[in-house]
Formats: structure tokens, sequence, C-alpha cells
């Protein structure tokens, strides 16, 4: 049984990673390499793997994907299986790390940063697979040496935003409100 609460909870992540998701789909890109994003959402995907655990992130990955696609019109569309391939691998990999990390504290083996760094660079690396597989073509990949230099300072700024959300829920004394 969810309680309300969580449930509540959960939702406005929803709905702030999709908000975040369409928002950064109108800011235009700073850098003439195509494809390179600041990857916002994931921020809420981080918040959800510390706050919560794994199967909860997937969830508010999975939903934020279909239905930000769905307002964007761009589901079901090869966007979509970029942008759904690449979230599940980053959230992977950042639940992986974060397995790795002591469960009821907030000191990581692993910092939030290279972390969210980390996640990027799955993200970029699940969305070139995903495009090999629909291209049918392993040439993609020559671009993954770009995708993964971007992915250290968008990684890097989400991280950094994170930390800065988590260390002002905590001074503020409203983290202890997520922790359900």
């Amino acid at each position: 049984m969810v309680s309300t609460k969580r449930l509540t909870t959960i939702a406005v992540l929803v709905a702030l990673a999709i908000v975040l998701h369409l928002f950064e789909a109108l800011i235009p890109i700073p850098f003439p390499i195509p494809g390179v994003k600041l990857g916002l959402a994931n921020i809420v995907t981080l918040l959800a793997l510390v706050l919560f655990d794994s199967k909860t992130a997937f969830l508010i990955v999975i939903l934020r994907t279909v239905l930000g696609s769905l307002l964007s019109g761009t589901l079901l569309n090869i966007a979509f299986f970029l942008s759904f391939s690449g979230a599940i691998a980053a959230t992977c990999l950042m639940a992986l790390l974060l397995q790795l990390a002591p469960a009821a504290s907030f000191k990581f083996r692993f910092s939030l940063l290279g972390i969210s760094v980390a996640g990027a660079a799955a993200h970029n690396l699940g969305q070139l697979a995903m495009a090999a597989l629909l291209i049918k073509h392993t040439g993609i990949f020559y671009y993954l040496p770009i995708m993964l230099l971007s992915s250290v300072p968008t990684g890097f700024l989400t991280g950094l935003l994170l930390r800065e959300l988590l260390n002002y829920l905590q001074s503020s004394g409203q983290l202890d409100d997520f922790l359900i």
C-alpha cells in the first residue's frame, strides 16, 4: 500500500520532471553539436534515487518520458526512443553507483556530481545504442567521444543543482518531509 503523501510526492516529481523536460526543449542549444542538452529532468531522477529507491525512480523516468513526449508531440518517434533509452541507461547506472554508497547517509563513495556525470555519460551511450539499432549501423558510435565529452559539463551542472537543492532542503528542515 502506497501512502497518500508518498504518492503525492511522486506525482509532484513527475510533474516537475515533465516541466523541466519541456522547458529544456525550448532552450536554444548553445553548442554546435547536435543532441547535446543539459539534462535538467535528470535532476529529478537522481533526486528520486536519493530520496526513495530505484523502483520509484524508474517509475518517474518512465512517466516523464512517456508523458513529456506525449505533450511535446514526439511520442513513439525517434526522439522518444532516444530519450527513453538514454533515461533508462542513466537511471540504471546512477542506481548502481548509489547502491555502492552507504544507505542512510548523504556521504557517498561517489559524489553526487560524479554520479550525475556518470549518468549523463550513460544517457548519451544509451541514446547512441538506440540510434545504432534504429539506423542499423554502428558508425554512429564515432560520435561517442563528442557525446561523452559533453556529458562532463552537463552532468556536472545538473549534479551541482541537485546538491544545492538537497543542501537547501536539509538546512531548511524540509528534507525530512520527503523521506517517507
